[in-house]
């Protein structure tokens, strides 16, 4: 275990402090494990596994499930010449299931969540803490220390190793990755938008199978009604209505599926000859071209199967494994198979196959299933597109928008007021833009074909960084998923000028504005840490800091997690007095799905005692639910008054005024961190202590058995009492960003008006921490980077 000084080198170095640190550090790795256990998969008994299987129906496989619904009549939008080309199209779509959904997903890609959360940030996540790939480079050594930090170690000359060192070479590398993060982000935004639009629509359109006079206008204006319900009716959020979805899905696969049996066994059974794969052969060497194109259809089957992996947070891997292989997979390939052996002998038909192939007692009860269950695939996707928003939010990829936690027990489900209302008008803008399901078809389906290569190129990563797989076994992974959804996405190029071009113009305006704010939220980074001030400059100003100190506590917010930042002397340049206690305040989100609450908080001093003056970074992941409220800041004072107990009883226990703190200069380096224990009894804290000469790592955890109070202690504690009472001040820099005049003209461009517009129009800080009007003082500055 390292630390800030070697005391291995020999005896004459160890000396009464050394000896101290061996008696009171005790080992802590049964108190570790046991934190670690808790964010491993637990194990389930039978019946809970089946329940949890049973509920991830309806929050899970919506998506993938209604795809019968169009996928017919996408594959063969001009009609069906060759009965011979409805097997070959069938022997496409099964081992397309078989292939993405069932084997890649579910078996491998699932695998590869960041204890139980997926998507595709969560696979960045997992590279980030593998290899020094995030921009943004706040994190520091004592971030490795969190139970739910995980970091696999290998060999110096393997081949991850290897990967890794070309990965972190170039800031190049990691902003390419970094993009290509985005644009999967981007396309599950795309998705939000495509899924309600083509489900919905083709469930509505049923109603011209009863009632074949109905105008066209009338089947999306009732689409548009319905859309317009789904996302006003978000802000209630899934877990009130969310009791309902598991049944109406169960409900849904279990009658497709029936339906499909039924008509194998009245038109043509011998469609399950399509489980040969020599009719995918015969098909696309017959249909050539056209056959090659009609795999833009074909895809469609698999849709859905991104929002499965963005989904994953509330259940289980088993769970979700045992749901696909026992309901979903066999259910889909009766319904295909069905709709084929109805298609067998009523070509003419395609257009509405679906609802063409029910039994005429079952239409009407399918149609309100059908419009329920299309609903339901909706939720999924525009769920998982909060999610994934929330996950760029935390990470500094996203603009601050507000998130509304709509349940208590699942912190997942969020709702974003300000991307629903966008997702709706754009969803209702491509229903009665296209009118039909074929050009929409076209644009989900790029759409989906590209986050899967995200995805790919992703676990690439994954299995040589986090799994360590052997090369080979990457090589064929990566073969295998790259040969069939590019072949998938060069047939989805020739659909670009008919409904194609839309997810790329959605993702295109997205990234160009995610990527935006993620590079100006880097530059003023940057800048603040290039503009730290200098603790020689703070020390030369004594303990009043040049101002009159009144009584109060001044929380000022930053951005670093080390360093005083540029708003500090900004501020007590410009004003005459300065409060009494100052507290750098930064909330640093970290790339791991949550930070435990009894590890969230460290707590350090900054300068002398007579300074006053400390630091408190709180912690958190990208899934957790964060409030800045009372309990906040309650939480923030009992962390700094436990603080100043254990640096005094530090003191209390060292006999050499060497170590002391009292009156010595605190080097930003040399931290005292204390992680959140304020619901531990003070006999049984965990610690750690640095001091000018020897730092003790975060991981080195001392058990205090003996309670010593000195009266500096409690002096310091009624001061910071009576500073308390006396008022609490939240500080925040409110910067204007401008470009230099030296930069180039794309850079321009991007600071001085896409982010300036972008920040001018989101939510403020003093917005997003909850701080109240009478408390908030904002520090305006101007950043030139």
């Amino acid at each position: 275990m390292a630390s800030g000084v070697e005391f291995d080198e020999g005896n004459e170095t160890k000396g009464s402090m050394w000896v101290l640190e061996q008696k009171l550090d005790q080992p802590m790795e049964k108190e570790a494990g046991s934190l670690k256990n808790m964010y491993r998969e637990k194990k389930f008994s039978e019946g809970l596994l089946l329940r949890l299987a049973f509920q991830s129906l309806g929050v899970v496989y919506g998506d993938l499930g209604t795809s019968p619904l169009y996928v017919f009549y996408n594959t063969f939008p001009h009609g069906i010449e060759d009965p011979e080309d409805v097997v070959g199209a069938l022997s496409l779509i099964i081992y397309s299931l078989t292939l993405i959904p069932l084997l890649k997903y579910v078996f491998v890609v699932c695998r590869a969540n960041d204890n139980g959360q997926g998507g595709t940030f969560a696979l960045y996540s997992l590279l980030c803490w593998q290899a020094k790939v995030k921009t943004i480079p706040n994190q520091h050594r004592t971030d490795e220390e969190l139970t739910t930090y995980i970091r696999s170690t290998f060999h110096e000359h393997s081949f991850a190793a290897k990967t890794k060192r070309w990965l972190e070479a170039t800031v190049f590398r990691k902003n390419a990755l970094l993009i290509l993060v985005l644009v999967g982000t981007c396309m599950v935004i795309g998705d939000g938008i495509l899924t309600p639009a083509i489900s919905v629509l083709s469930a509505s359109g049923g109603i011209k199978v009863d009632h074949p006079k109905m105008s066209n206008n009338v089947v999306v204006l009732v689409a548009v009604f319905i859309l317009i319900g789904l996302f006003s009716m978000q802000h209630y959020g899934t877990d009130k209505v969310g009791w309902l979805f598991a049944p109406i899905v169960l409900l849904w696969f279990l009658m497709i599926g029936g339906i499909g049996i039924f008509n194998i066994c009245k038109y043509d059974s011998s469609v399950l000859r399509a489980f040969s794969p020599v009719y995918i052969y015969r098909y696309l060497k017959r249909g050539q071209r056209d056959g090659w194109t009609s795999l833009g259809g074909i895809m469609l089957s698999i849709t859905g199967t991104e929002a499965l992996f963005a989904d994953l947070a509330h259940f289980p891997v088993s769970a979700v494994q045992l749901a696909f292989t026992v309901v979903v997979f066999p259910c889909l390939l009766l319904a295909y198979s069905g709709q084929a052996a109805f298609l067998m002998e009523n070509r003419e038909h395609v257009i509405d196959a679906f609802y063409r192939s029910i039994p005429d007692r079952m239409y009407w009860p399918m149609f309100v299933i059908a419009t329920l269950a299309a609903i339901v695939a909706s939720q999924a996707t525009i769920s998982a597109t909060f999610s994934i928003i929330k996950q760029a939010l935390a990470l500094g990829c996203f603009p601050r928008v507000k998130v509304l936690h709509t349940s208590k027990k699942f912190l997942g489900q969020i709702y974003i007021p300000d991307m629903n209302w966008i997702l709706m008008v754009l969803c209702i803008a491509v229903t009665a833009g296209f009118r039909n399901q074929s050009q929409i078809g076209n644009a989900y389906g790029t759409a989906v074909v590209i986050v899967m290569i995200v995805t790919t190129l992703l676990m690439t990563l994954i299995m040589l960084l986090v799994w360590h797989c052997h090369w080979i076994l990457v090589l064929l992974f990566t073969f295998l998923s790259l040969v069939v959804e590019c072949t998938y996405f060069s047939a989805m190029l020739f659909k670009v000028d008919q409904g194609g071009w839309v997810p790329l113009v959605i993702a295109a305006a997205f990234l160009v504005i995610i990527y935006v704010w993620h590079y100006g939220t880097v530059k003023c980074y940057e800048f603040e840490m290039h503009s730290k001030v200098s603790m020689a400059w703070i020390l030369g100003l004594g303990p009043s800091l040049g101002l009159v100190r009144v009584p109060g506590i001044g929380l000022i917010y930053t951005e670093l997690a080390s360093g005083v930042p540029h708003i500090f002397s900004h501020f007590i340049t410009n004003l005459p007095a300065i409060h009494s206690v100052v507290v750098f305040v930064c909330l640093k989100y970290l790339p791991v799905y949550t930070v435990p609450e009894e590890e969230r908080f460290l707590v350090k001093r900054i300068g002398p005692k007579n300074f006053h003056m400390f630091r408190c970074v709180a912690r958190y992941g990208y899934k957790d639910l964060h409030k800045k409220d009372d309990e906040f800041e309650k939480k923030l004072f009992d962390n700094l008054f436990l603080f100043v107990r254990l640096e005094s009883m530090r003191e209390g226990s060292s006999n050499s005024n060497e170590y002391s703190l009292c009156g010595q200069q605190m080097q930003e380096s040399q931290e005292f961190l204390l992680k959140d224990n304020a619901h531990t009894p003070t006999s049984n804290l965990d610690l750690t202590i640095s001091s000018v000469d020897s730092i003790v790592p975060a991981t080195s955890q001392m058990h205090v058995n003996n309670t010593i109070t000195s009266s500096t202690e409690v002096d310091e504690l009624e001061f910071l009492s009576s500073c308390r009472d006396a008022g609490v001040v939240h500080i925040l820099g409110n910067a204007v960003v401008r470009a230099t005049r030296e930069s180039r003209i794309y850079k321009k461009i991007a600071i001085d008006y896409i982010y300036a517009f972008l920040r001018k129009i989101c939510r403020e800080n003093s917005a997003i921490f909850h701080v109240p009007h009478e408390s908030l003082l904002n520090v305006g500055q101007i950043f030139f980077v």
